[in-house]
């Protein structure tokens, strides 16, 4: 009976090897992936905040060339201001 109960312990020492080499190749790929998300994390938050800066600077933008889409009209009425003074100069003989 002692080889029987020799091979019962190799048995179960086989099987709890296997079990501990699983933990370890599942704490090991854990971390590897925990080390790749982490950057990557990281870097999604501060995309974050550099993306609330720039749109508040878009924001600005746009408040500051509101202007420049009466600058047509602008250009319209100088031309017909131009076109009047070069009718009065001609008028006048100039």
């Amino acid at each position: 009976m002692s080889a029987l109960t020799a091979a019962v312990t190799v048995l179960e020492t086989g099987s709890t090897t296997g079990w501990k080499v699983g933990y370890v190749i599942a704490i090991v790929v854990v971390l590897v992936v925990v080390a790749l998300v982490v950057p990557i994390l990281l870097l999604a938050h501060r995309i974050g905040s550099q993306a609330a800066a720039i749109d508040e600077s878009l924001q600005q933008s746009v408040t500051n060339t509101a202007g420049l889409a009466q600058l047509n009209t602008t250009i319209d009425h100088a031309t017909e201001i131009i076109a009047g003074l070069t009718r009065g100069r001609q008028r006048l003989g100039g």
